[in-house]
């Protein structure tokens, strides 16, 4: 299937009409070839691409997301194909990336900023707060905010301070803000069309330990599926997936944390143990019947996430569960969290982030002799 391509960079006179078609083509050819194995990154990168050439009001910007693509070559190609009022550079000043993407979602586009890093983010906290949560609701629904912040977040790439904190407690307790946070490279595709074909403001967090996952997928067939999906109605938001079918315990998990989660399911089916996986896939809004249909049947629960454990997402959803299953549980909810402390140096994170021993541990914790 080959996109029909739309392109401001024939009007701005930034890229050929020649060399914009040709990168389009070359696109659309090696996706023909069927099933590949493809990188989230790239996931990603076709998303936002698509997204553009199907609409003339997407346009994206951050710092060094234009000729470099980005830190992690995300946005690898769209200054090229779309030119310089499309996809451009801006200062090293978050909270000025934000207040200007604010402004042009009110005024009819649909930008799509990087906040480069996650803690980066941090500078821009106000704007994103006070503005981008709130403008919907103080104008009493007269403008919408159709608008997504794309935040690379978590650990695992032996990066320091200010490069690898989860972030993602902040934006889910902030009213007025949805927060995505794929695990798969169809749902990168599926989920950040989703976000910026949204009218209401996305926190989408990509985990950039897995930016570098493969899976065997289809481009074309994606697309094709998005399409179909986005013209019926349908749409990932707030529904959580069954990642792996198990029965005596059920794993909780999101973003970073969900291939963590199946290779501890994996190591405990050696050992004679089924345990489900869930994949919660959109923080805000949570699927509450997903989840808690799986925790029903199995009566246990983990609750897996490389965030702090304190006042976190994993807090929440543990106070959900326990709250809509009490009477199911066979033992109280277990997590597995990182640690209270600030990110550690790149040679100790392995032992502060969640991993499969620490999971199993925890799920030997549940109680099993009743």
């Amino acid at each position: 299937m080959s996109p029909t391509i739309t392109t401001s960079s024939e009007a701005n006179g930034n890229v050929s009409a020649a060399t914009a078609r040709a990168a389009a083509s070359a696109a659309a050819s090696a996706e023909a070839a069927g099933p590949q194995l493809v990188t989230l990154a790239k996931a990603l990168n076709t998303a936002l691409a698509d997204a553009m050439h199907a609409d003339p009001s997407v346009l994206v910007f951050g710092e060094d997301v234009g000729m470099l693509g980005g830190v992690f070559r995300i946005t690898d190609g769209l200054t090229a194909t779309f030119g310089e009022q499309r996809c451009f550079d801006t200062p090293l000043a978050e909270s000025g990336i934000v207040g200007m993407a604010v402004g042009m979602a009110i005024n009819g586009m649909r930008p799509v900023i990087e906040m480069q890093f996650d803690a980066f983010a941090y500078p821009a906290f106000e704007q994103i707060v006070s503005h981008v949560a709130k403008m919907h609701n103080r104008t009493k629904g007269a403008v919408k905010l159709p608008l997504v912040i794309r935040v690379p977040y978590g650990g695992g790439i032996g990066g320091v301070e200010h490069h690898c904190d989860s972030s993602e407690s902040y934006y889910a307790h902030t009213a007025g803000l949805k927060v995505f946070t794929p695990a798969t490279v169809a749902d990168g595709y599926r989920m950040l069309r989703e976000a910026i074909d949204s009218d209401d403001p996305v926190m989408f967090m990509e985990p950039k330990k897995l930016y570098w996952s493969k899976d065997l997928v289809d481009l074309a067939e994606l697309r094709s599926s998005y399409s179909s999906a986005a013209s019926a109605g349908q749409s990932s938001e707030g529904r959580a997936a069954v990642a792996r079918s198990g029965t005596d315990a059920t794993l909780i998990a999101y973003g970073p944390s969900v291939p963590t989660a199946l290779a501890a399911a994996e190591a405990a089916a050696l050992e004679g143990r089924s345990l489900e996986v869930i994949d919660v896939r959109t923080i805000v809004p949570f699927d509450d019947v997903t989840v808690c249909e799986s925790v029903r049947k199995t009566g246990r629960a983990v609750v897996i996430a490389e965030a702090h454990g304190f006042a976190s997402v994993s807090s929440e959803i543990v106070a959900r569960v326990q709250e809509r299953c009490f009477h199911y549980l066979a033992a109280p909810i277990r997590r597995v969290t990182g640690f209270d402390i600030p990110y550690p140096a790149p040679k100790l994170e392995k032992y502060y982030l969640p991993g499969v021993d620490r999971i199993l541990d925890a799920v030997d914790d549940l109680q099993w002799e009743n």
